[in-house]
């Protein structure tokens, strides 16, 4: 499954890169975010590796993230592990746009178990969705 998201910030690209690369800052936008189980201090880099706590559709889960790619202030890439297997990806794309940031989100995410996995699917894409515009805005809200 994939969401992606494509909106105009009015902050530089450099700021927003800061604020979505430090782990630390996850709690102040991310909705989902229940805990940062462990991460470095300051900004994300490739080869950095973070342990998040999250909440979706009632369901608390563990997240164990690699930055895979880091061009700052352009590009960020996660890659993520999670409960039964299951697998994750993060892409942010920044592009300077005017006085502010064409800021481009992707989530692509796989479903643990198989047929019942695919037949949730539907609901769990409707919930990203949703927390994925939630925590967008609050993104938008935090840096400009």
């Amino acid at each position: 499954m994939r969401v992606e998201r494509v909106l105009n910030i009015a902050a530089p690209p450099e700021d927003l890169y800061d604020v979505v690369t430090n782990a630390s800052r996850l709690k102040d936008w991310v909705t989902i975010h229940e805990e940062l189980v462990e991460a470095p201090s300051g900004s994300l880099k490739e080869g950095s590796k973070l342990t998040q706590k999250l909440k979706l559709a009632g369901r608390c889960f563990t997240v164990r993230w690699t930055v895979v790619e880091s061009d700052r202030p352009r590009r960020v890439v996660w890659e993520g592990r999670g409960p039964v297997h299951s697998k994750a990806s993060v892409i942010y794309d920044l592009e300077p746009d005017g006085s502010g940031t064409r800021f481009s989100y992707a989530n692509e995410f796989g479903l643990p178990g198989g047929p019942l996995g695919r037949m949730a699917g539907p609901m769990v894409a409707r919930a990203t969705r949703g927390e994925m515009e939630a925590s967008l805005e609050k993104l938008r809200k935090l840096v400009e």
